[in-house]
């Protein structure tokens, strides 16, 4: 299993990005892929998770209403649309993907990508 992200850049505030998160050999219907988040000196955060079979979601209390998970069959990609961008949102975003327990936990999920860096400029 493979998996890239790509979507990141630097933003204003109020601007928008949306990352993608493409998942090569995706093994199980069960899976679920997570965004999670680490800004500098801050430990990794829980953002959004989608589940592939059924497309439920979750987010995390600061972005409900602003940001949105998605995903894409048929080209084996997650999508995290970013809306209304604000300074605290700026870090690192990855994705991971597996059978998991808690999508919140992102100890649980067994295959990562690189990330990819967000910037909100004030």
């Amino acid at each position: 299993v493979q998996t890239v992200e790509s979507g990141g850049g630097l933003v204003q505030v109020g601007g928008s990005l949306r990352l993608s998160c493409t998942v090569s050999g995706r093994e199980f219907d069960s899976d679920i892929t997570g965004w999670f988040r680490q800004a500098p000196g801050k430990e990794r955060e829980f953002v959004a998770a989608i589940t592939w079979i059924l497309g439920e979601t979750e987010y995390t209390d600061s972005v409900k209403g602003r940001f949105t998970v998605s995903r894409d069959h048929a080209k084996n990609t997650v999508y995290l649309q970013m809306n209304n961008l604000r300074p605290e949102d700026t870090a690192v975003y990855s994705c991971g993907t597996g059978i998991v327990r808690s999508p919140f936990a992102a100890n649980q999920y067994k295959h990562w990508g690189q990330g990819t860096q967000v910037t909100v400029s004030s």
